[in-house]
């Protein structure tokens, strides 16, 4: 499609640098389209307010806000959490959400009658393709505009002049010009001093952690919190019942006081570089590490196994964008059926960045205490002898071999 024929562009809108310096590049360069600008709100809280004055300020028509958080939470991360999905350590929380938003903005581009769908990710990261893939199944004839792959500007500071000469108002400045990405589950923080990977972040310089303190800096006195699972979903926290995303919640505020959940990484990017990155994820790293310690007492060996295997996939294709595809369905159904009996309460002590197990249970446990006992049971010992016999014939066969005894 010509840029003369785009009348109008649905754009992923988050209000900060990137986002907001392209609704007046668009309309500079595409003929000066409609911009409707679109927020996923998917747990960013107060990044959300006086966003639409902003955005219509800089010259879009409107700013559609499109709430995300239960399908972000109960259809991509409880999953995950079930599975156990990690990549390479990170919780996978900017990836979690881009899907859902990459949905609502194909939806909402072709109720709105929009000719094509921009965004913001930059043509060395992962959002661009975790966007795209989302549009592509949901608006696939969509044309898409990523100004990060047209247009001149080659840095953030260039961004900055940019958004100076066009009186783009921010809440940043140079010196505090970290790229950040915040949801209900995490904040990231790339750029700046963390480009080399040899300087210590600034965990205690105020400011630069928003969803919690360093460890150093947590109360000297432990915090002990409950969970309840049913089936691996989480469905009260201390006793009391509430959706996932509330719990999600609750866990950050008593997860980031404690200074738990920080993690700093080089990471393998898809693109096929690798990035330096520190994330805050204070209550999903309780979650996940609750979720575990249940799975342990319920969950048969064999499955958990397989599942940790499959976790590994199952991190790599939502890293790499591909959530809405027959592979993640399959998967996530194994993830369902391995986590029918996940159903109990967890105790966990929270001091200064650890998480301590602190007792759990469930009615369907599988631990037998009489069976592992170091005193008397009813478990007949002799048995294991005829057992390590079958178990090491294959070994002992290949040694009679070598030794020309066969």
């Amino acid at each position: 499609m010509k840029k003369d024929n785009i009348k109008k562009i649905v754009l992923a809108y988050s209000g900060g640098l990137d986002t907001s310096i392209i609704i007046p590049w668009l309309k500079e360069n595409y003929n000066n389209p409609e911009i409707i600008a679109v927020a996923g709100n998917v747990g960013q809280a107060d990044e959300l307010e006086g966003l639409e004055a902003k955005a219509i300020a800089t010259g879009a028509s409107k700013l559609i806000v499109a709430d995300l958080v239960d399908e972000m939470v109960d259809g991509i991360i409880i999953p995950s959490m079930k599975m156990g999905a990690k990549y390479e350590t990170y919780l996978l929380g900017t990836a979690f959400a881009r899907p859902v938003i990459g949905k609502a903005l194909a939806k909402i581009a072709l109720e709105e009658g929009a000719d094509a769908i921009a965004h913001g990710a930059t043509g060395k990261g992962n959002d661009q393709v975790r966007f795209e893939l989302a549009i592509k199944r949901w608006a696939p004839g969509m044309k898409i505009i990523a100004p990060w792959r047209e247009w001149d500007i080659k840095s953030r500071d260039e961004e900055l002049d940019y958004a100076e000469a066009h009186n783009v108002p921010l809440k940043i400045s140079r010196e505090t010009n970290y790229s950040k990405d915040k949801n209900l589950w995490h904040l990231s923080h790339e750029g700046l001093d963390l480009e080399d990977p040899a300087n210590e972040p600034q965990y205690d310089k105020p400011g630069f952690l928003e969803m919690g303190v360093s460890p150093m800096m947590a109360p000297d006195e432990p915090t002990y919190v409950t969970l309840d699972f049913e089936a691996g979903n989480p469905v009260a926290i201390d006793g009391e019942k509430m959706k996932a995303s509330q719990i999600i919640e609750k866990l950050n505020v008593l997860g980031g006081t404690n200074g738990i959940g920080l993690i700093d990484i080089v990471e393998n990017r898809l693109i096929g570089m690798k990035d330096r990155g520190v994330y805050e994820t204070p209550g999903g790293t309780i979650l996940y590490f609750a979720h575990h310690q249940l799975e342990m007492l319920t969950m048969d060996k064999e499955t958990m196994h397989l599942k940790e295997k499959l976790a590994v996939d199952y991190a790599e294709m939502i890293y790499n964008g591909k959530w809405y595809t027959p592979l993640q369905e399959a998967l996530t159904a194994f993830a369902n059926k391995a986590n029918e009996y996940v159903t109990g309460t967890v105790k966990l002590k929270l001091y200064k960045g650890n998480i301590i197990p602190a007792g759990t249970t469930s009615p369907y446990s599988l631990y037998s205490e009489n069976l592992v006992t170091f005193g008397e049971s009813n478990y007949d010992q002799a048995q294991a002898e005829g057992f390590i016999n079958i178990w090491g014939l294959p070994t002992q066969v290949h040694a009679l071999r070598e030794l020309g005894k066969l």
